[in-house]
């Protein structure tokens, strides 16, 4: 082992890191520490290391071909699967883009005191493109040093709540490795659901696999294809494990604060602060409901407004870093499907429009309520694309013509199987429960007609995924 080059393969692991830390996944912690205080904990300790077994697939997927997942996809899928499949990576990725903007806005509004309202929060995120764009000319290294400056920006804010709210060690430890839930009932399930949803997001597949072609790899000699796996998976560990840390940091402040309070418990705390986000809180004895806007504002009632302000930076990080993944997987994506080579200038400026146009909407016409409200529809949007992602990348790994003989063992073919069956049944529950709570009968049809044929497609796919596991008799000829 060498630390010289763990340090040269040292960055991929942590720009995939960032999907695991934008402000879907932020608003998906503080709700569970809010809802369930700290007995969710196992269930997000669960979700990461079930995110690092499946990012290590696809990192080997780079490492092993020397194409990404979307190059793959291209080569062995025909042409109908294979666009259908770009649509929905597409949706994925403009999704994901769109929750960056909404966690920017309501950051800009936090720290501007509600002076920038929330739609001239969406417009300055315009200015994302440019930022990245400067970066992205000094090179990949100096972009990764970038990113590490914005975790260490999310590990300070949210650590200093950690801190300052300083939450009970006893009750994080059992949360954390005794897997129970008492008296839990439907919105803990729900919340339960929720954070695997938000953890595990279908581009991040995609853009692991082609980060690790950066570094030089002799992909004819083995041991070097061998040693670079290690590393790669060393340094995803790594990553995942600083990620896994700043989430616990939000779970347990929410959880220590705010779990069981009531809206008349905040409403007092905050009309004796003064604080200029009291009438947040209805005087009533309903259980308190936050989002990152909410969050903040309680932030400030009971810990001042240092804890507010650093808070909206700690999103504001996240939501900066977020989107420059979002970024470099849809250039991954639109190259490797379709094989078209866009300047990156003329895909951010697209993806960005499309992203920002519905949100710019909600911020001018509605309140920041139904905002945060839409992170919850791109949670169950993201729900939907996993699929995509996780049954190509088990296929392609488990394939010797494509993998050689670093194809997936016995092991790793029945252990990803059911890691992906449990993943997309868990989030498959989130949609029905997401579709169900609007009680509209015409979203009702709607949506079984399009399950119709969102389950066709996803039968192809395993299908295919089966042959490739070994299940030679299903291959008709």
């Amino acid at each position: 082992f060498s630390f010289r080059k763990l340090w040269a393969f040292t960055g991929p692991g942590f720009l995939m890191s960032i999907a695991y830390l934008d402000p879907g996944n932020i608003e998906s912690d503080l709700q569970s520490g809010a809802i369930a205080g700290f007995k969710l904990l196992w269930v997000l300790l669960l979700a990461t290391v079930i995110g690092l077994l499946l990012q290590r697939l696809a990192a080997r997927l780079g490492v092993v071909t020397g194409l990404h997942l979307a190059e793959v996809c291209h080569r062995q899928y025909r042409k109908v699967p294979r666009i259908i499949l770009w649509l929905m990576v597409e949706l994925a990725i403009i999704g994901s883009d769109m929750q960056e903007v909404i966690g920017s806005a309501i950051a800009i509004n936090l720290l501007s005191m509600g002076k920038i309202p929330l739609w001239g929060g969406v417009l300055i995120t315009i200015a994302d493109t440019f930022v990245f764009l400067f970066l992205d000319k000094y090179g990949l290294r100096k972009l990764e040093a970038f990113f590490g400056f914005l975790i260490t920006i999310m590990a300070v804010t949210f650590g200093y709540e950690y801190i300052t709210v300083r939450p009970d060690q006893k009750q994080l430890l059992k949360g954390l490795f005794v897997p129970y839930c008492q008296g839990c009932g439907t919105p803990q399930l729900e919340q339960a659901v929720g954070i695997v949803g938000a953890v595990i997001m279908p581009h991040n597949m995609y853009l692991h696999s082609a980060l690790v072609k950066s570094r030089q790899v002799n992909r004819a000699n083995k041991r070097e294809v061998r040693e670079a796996n290690k590393y790669f998976f060393i340094e995803s560990c790594i990553a995942l494990f600083v990620s896994f840390i700043i989430n616990i940091f939000v779970v347990t402040v929410f959880a220590e604060a705010f779990y069981k309070k009531t809206n008349e418990d905040v409403h007092e705390v905050c009309a004796n602060a003064s604080s200029p986000h009291t009438a947040l809180f209805p005087s009533n004895n309903e259980t308190l409901q936050v989002d990152i806007y909410k969050g903040g504002a309680v932030l400030g009632c009971y810990f001042g407004p240092a804890a507010l302000y650093i808070w909206a930076i700690g999103i504001l990080a996240a939501g900066q870093s977020s989107t420059m993944t979002g970024t470099y997987s849809g250039q991954f994506v639109m190259e490797g499907f379709l094989n078209l080579r866009w300047s990156r200038f003329a895909r951010v400026l697209l993806t960005r429009s499309i992203a920002i146009t519905p949100t710019l909407f909600v911020a001018i016409f509605q309140d920041v309520e139904h905002l945060t409200g839409m992170n919850d529809f791109l949670n169950v949007l993201m729900s939907l694309q996993l699929p995509f992602a996780l049954i190509p990348v088990l296929t392609f790994t488990s394939l010797p013509t494509v993998m050689n003989d670093f194809a997936n063992g016995l092991f790793w073919k029945i252990g990803g199987g059911l890691v992906i069956l449990l993943v997309c049944s868990i989030n498959m529950y989130f949609v029905v429960a997401y579709v169900m709570a609007l009680n509209h009968l015409g979203l009702y049809i709607g949506a079984a007609i399009l399950s119709v044929v969102y389950l066709s497609f996803i039968s192809y796919l395993t299908w295919l995924c089966l042959i490739a596991l070994g299940a030679s008799f299903l291959a008709c000829g």
